[in-house]
């Protein structure tokens, strides 16, 4: 198969929830028989997770960890009490599925590996981040659905900040999962932590597929739902579900639908194997 390999310089992890899975599913597969060993990688929202579940090879475990807490999780609504992080259970496992899974060795291959960057969201209004916030959900709504593109423009026009954040660095410091967890927060559902002082929401509102800086070479990047407007660029080989994926993206109560989306991209990723075969 080497001859007709793509060699991707690098990689980039789409955001989409749970829908993320997909990515894992279709890298477990993928990735050996490819030889995929990208110089830069970058990841947004659910796919900071899977961009460092890829490097530390931990996905298959944070599979297993995450439905082990979602089968001991009853309802997505705190009904008996509220959360630290909210009304909800989310930030709290998912903060602890991360932490547990992403340990001192998984931390180490991060910090041993690959440039890999994670683009923070910042809301509008520094002073009111979950009020200006809910409104850049809502914007980002709108336009995810007009242009259905997972590259946006109207981020800057509302006041939507971004910063790019050095997940290496992250690693070596022991806040890597702060950063994770950062990175996948939807207001109004969960509560806006602080990274560096400033109130963080998902980047996925400012684009869904952020390319890596420097932006050299060809690049994979997977996203986690079909978006009809996408628009070709050379030196970029975009690669999508080819079917919706079975879980809902902050569904936290159905391990099974999160297996399947799993096994979805396992079987697209070997179909994409069995594509390259075919152009020997």
């Amino acid at each position: 198969m080497t001859e007709t390999v793509p060699s991707f310089d690098q990689l980039v992890f789409s955001g989409g929830g749970l829908r993320c899975f997909w990515q894992g599913g279709f890298l477990d597969v993928v990735r050996d028989e490819i030889g995929l060993a990208p110089d830069r990688i970058t990841g947004v929202s659910g796919g900071a997770l899977s961009a460092c579940c890829f490097v530390a090879r931990r996905g298959p475990q944070m599979l297993e960890r995450m439905c082990e807490a979602f089968a001991e999780n009853e309802s997505n609504v705190a009904w008996d009490s509220f959360e630290d992080d909210g009304l909800t259970p989310h930030q709290r496992l998912y903060r602890q599925c991360v932490e547990e899974v992403l340990d001192e060795a998984a931390r180490q291959q991060i910090v041993d590996g690959p440039s890999l960057t994670i683009l923070l969201g910042h809301p509008p209004l520094s002073g009111l981040p979950k009020l200006s916030g809910t409104a850049a959900t809502l914007a980002y709504e709108a336009e995810l659905h007009s242009i259905a593109s997972p590259h946006f423009n109207w981020a800057q026009k509302i006041g939507l900040g971004t910063s790019r954040v050095d997940a290496r660095k992250a690693a070596r410091d022991g806040t890597l999962t702060d950063l994770v967890a950062a990175a996948a927060v939807i207001p109004p559902v969960f509560e806006p932590p602080e990274w560096e002082g400033r109130p963080v929401i998902d980047g996925g509102m400012a684009d869904q597929a952020p390319m890596p800086d420097p932006d050299e070479g060809d690049t994979l990047i997977l996203l986690t739902r079909h978006y009809s407007g996408l628009t070709p660029v050379p030196g970029r080989t975009y690669l999508e579900p080819s079917e919706p994926c079975p879980v809902d993206k902050i569904d936290f109560t159905d391990p099974a639908k999160l297996r399947d989306t799993w096994s979805c991209g396992e079987a697209d990723g070997r179909s994409y194997l069995e594509t390259l075969n075919q152009t020997k």
